[in-house]
């Protein structure tokens, strides 16, 4: 175990070293005897009627580890039993080791968080550099191998899609500022263009006559919430959360007796090309295919509780235009 996973408390009886492991802290039973002045088999009883009135889950908090000056494999308590075994003996050092434990271990966790954090953020900026720094070197007149331009932009932009999601996964994604606005369909206008990609399937026999029937006013409701006001401001105010919140609810609330992912899928393109923003200023498409494949069926596994960083990870990607 690394020396930073190590804290000293001060007891009356000297320094007791506790190992801080698993977001919690460990003691031996020599350790606690220590703490709490109490002999072996006063500590030894109450642990075991700890886990045998199954106060406490053995499994969880008891683990055997060798530590110096053991031959063999020692158990170690987890903070709950400590604290169980000091309300038992009603020990005064044991709510001094309470307190203590449970600040060391709040300044433990939110320090290793900072600092992970940062050092993810550093290395973000640092990846995001040496990305532009390649795209400026695609550009220079002396590369005229079309082959090494088409490389060098697929790991642009599939590189800076593991940043977004690398941030997703750690929580660290925030919300892009993105254009101002972006004008929804009427359900009208998204049905005749739904009907329209309706007949296309079916003529090539992918789809039946189910696809994209609505089921009640579901899809009227949808893009009626899209488009409302919250004290006079828009509930969606910018384009990309108009259009990552189309995606999302179309493709989880259902709206169709069937075929909601790929009408969802459909008005998320469709939408974004009625705003002028389905291609960038190069002319290529915000999201090619595969993508939007891979991005509807995240949002379809999805749980709902990862709804506000997904729609954070889409927004990103619309925002920064490389998908």
């Amino acid at each position: 175990m690394a020396a930073d996973d190590i804290a000293i408390f001060q007891s009356q009886q000297g320094e007791i070293e506790v190992r801080l492991e698993r977001d919690t802290v460990w003691l031996n039973q020599a350790q606690m005897i220590t703490l709490f002045e109490r002999d072996q088999s006063v500590i030894s009883r109450h642990i075991n009627n700890v886990f045998r009135e199954e106060e406490l889950e053995r499994e969880s908090n008891m683990q055997k580890m060798h530590i110096s000056g053991s031959d063999k494999p020692v158990a170690l308590y987890s903070l709950d039993v400590v604290i169980s075994v000091g309300y038992r003996v009603k020990s005064r050092q044991g709510v001094r080791f309470r307190q203590w434990a449970t600040r060391t271990l709040k300044e433990h966790l939110t320090r290793g968080y900072t600092i992970n954090q940062q050092r993810f953020e550093d290395n973000a900026r640092e990846l995001e550099a040496a990305l532009k720094l390649i795209r400026k070197a695609a550009t220079t007149p002396e590369l005229h191998a079309e082959t090494g331009r088409g490389l060098v932009e697929i790991v642009s932009r599939y590189t800076q899609t593991l940043l977004w999601l690398q941030r997703y996964d750690e929580g660290l994604l925030n919300e892009p500022s993105g254009q101002p606005g972006g004008t929804l369909p009427s359900e009208q206008q998204a049905m005749a263009a739904l009907l329209s990609l309706k007949q296309n399937l079916m003529e090539r026999k992918e789809a039946t006559d189910l696809f994209a029937k609505p089921r009640g006013d579901g899809l009227g409701a949808l893009l009626g919430n899209l488009d409302q006001t919250v004290f006079g401001d828009p509930a969606y105010p910018t384009l990309e959360s108009k259009a990552a919140h189309l995606l999302y609810f179309v493709v989880k609330n259902h709206p169709f007796t069937d075929g909601n992912k790929r009408s969802g899928a459909f008005l998320f393109v469709d939408f974004l090309n009625r705003n002028n923003r389905l291609f960038n200023g190069e002319g290529e498409p915000v999201i090619n295919d595969t993508g939007l494949a891979a991005l509807t069926l995240l949002v379809a596994e999805s749980d709902p509780k990862q709804k506000d960083p997904l729609i954070r990870l889409i927004m990103n990607m619309l925002a920064c235009e490389t998908v």
